[in-house]
């Protein structure tokens, strides 16, 4: 894996694989009051829907293509340097492009009872829709 980042890539994020289609890299980089991980895609990977309970999260694209969906919205076409808010209990997912890697650094905010609700997978006949959507919108 090339690393499409200045951040480290880390290792293979095999404890949170069953929530993800592809290989995905994790790199703790803090994890004091406020968690940061660099997280990097390869390309087509992406997490599964996914409702972060009790936190926002802030998603920092740092390097390659990815996108960001919320539940009823347009796909967001992310690139280095654009910042996304995630608002509590809201249902999204996000990854790399099919034809890209893509990182980015994950910002979960500290607050009681944080928790994480995995949800079915971005199946490949949307996730692939979504690629021709988001080249359209280009």
């Amino acid at each position: 894996m090339n690393n499409p980042s200045l951040f480290p890539l880390g290792e293979p994020n095999d404890a949170y694989a069953r929530y993800f289609i592809g290989q995905s890299y994790l790199a703790p980089l803090l994890n004091k009051e406020i968690g940061l991980s660099n997280v990097t895609f390869e390309p087509g990977c992406r997490n599964n829907w996914h409702i972060h309970h009790n936190s926002p999260q802030i998603l920092i694209a740092v390097g390659g293509v990815g996108y960001y969906q919320e539940w009823g919205k347009p796909v967001v076409t992310m690139q280095p340097g654009d910042v996304v808010y995630v608002p509590a209990e809201t249902k999204h997912w996000h990854g790399a492009t099919p034809h890209a890697s893509f990182a980015h650094l994950a910002i979960m905010l500290p607050n009681e009872n944080v928790s994480n609700e995995w949800l079915e997978p971005v199946d490949d006949d949307t996730y692939y829709a979504l690629d021709a959507e988001a080249a359209k919108a280009r």
